[in-house]
């Protein structure tokens, strides 16, 4: 079986090219690939790459995410989310493969208390939201084998991340203000991996499991309860930091050019019964990720 896969340099393509090894081989571009044409611009060039492989399934890791900077470049946002997606799907339904995209919460407008299922109404607040869901509708309407993973506040111990980022703060400031009424689950980008892979060898032996899932890690918090628990963490591990207050903080003190959504909980029953999965919670995916960057 020949995967194509694109975006391998991003935090889930890179451990995409770990976890999908074992089902076939696997043919991992970027916008530098010189074979083949990896780049999410090149509309044409990803088109070409499609036919020439003929791939059976086409994993598409990358992605436009800079979420405010999508706000005034929205026709890259647009190109890279949703025309070149619509570019894959297109290739796959004329190839017959099956195409694994990951999209995001930012579809959803964050209101409410409740985890979103797959079947709520999608009302994207900002750019990077909405090129997202014209992504998931431009595979949708090709009528392609699809598996559409929708997930949230994805990290990774290779590169930069929120974990990353407080514990560099933690080690300069006294007191750090963190947002405390956005919730979500940080969600790892190699359980994502290993849960693709696992998906991908299930459907192409039951089709009709192919359509729309949430993948997320169990359990919830907040950016200032996820801030406590990483450099509460982080110092039983016996690193240094500076901070001595973590103060919570409301969305409006922290203005943003892209509204986020405040609820980002996401419901996974969908994803853990077709696919028989059982999902760790979110700390422990998180605090294998510090050990990791301790060795680092």
């Amino acid at each position: 079986m020949n995967i194509l896969l694109f975006g391998k340099n991003g935090q889930v393509g890179w451990e995409l090219q770990r976890a999908l090894a074992p089902l076939g081989t696997v043919i991992a571009l970027d916008r530098h690939s010189r074979d083949y044409g990896g780049d999410l611009q090149d509309l044409a060039g990803i088109a070409a790459s499609i036919d020439a492989i003929a791939p059976d399934v086409i994993v598409n890791a990358a992605a436009y995410t800079a979420v405010d900077k999508a706000e005034t470049e929205p026709d890259l946002a647009d190109c890279i989310n949703h025309q070149a997606v619509a570019v894959m799907a297109q290739a796959a339904k004329r190839t017959s493969a099956l195409l694994v995209h990951y999209s995001t919460d930012y579809v959803f407008d964050g209101s409410g208390q409740e985890l979103w299922v797959e079947t709520d109404a999608t009302a994207p607040l900002s750019v990077y939201g909405q090129t997202k869901w014209a992504g998931e509708q431009a595979i949708i309407n090709s009528g392609c084998a699809h598996l559409i993973f929708r997930t949230s506040w994805v990290y990774a111990a290779r590169g930069n991340n929120f974990a990353k980022t407080m514990l560099r703060l933690a080690a300069e400031r006294e007191a750090l203000n963190v947002i405390s009424d956005q919730i979500g689950a940080p969600t790892g980008a190699d359980l994502i991996a290993d849960i693709s892979a696992h998906a991908i060898r299930i459907t192409l032996q039951n089709p009709r499991l192919a359509g729309v899932y949430h993948l997320a890690a169990q359990g919830e918090t907040s950016w200032h309860g996820y801030a406590e628990w990483v450099i509460a963490t982080a110092r039983a591990q016996g690193r240094a930091l500076k901070v001595r207050t973590i103060n919570p903080i409301p969305t409006t003190q922290y203005p943003t050019p892209a509204t986020r959504p405040q609820n980002s909980r996401l419901n996974t029953e969908k994803l853990r019964r077709n696919f028989g999965l059982v999902l760790p919670q979110w700390q422990d995916g998180v605090k294998r990720m510090l050990d990791e960057i301790n060795t680092l």
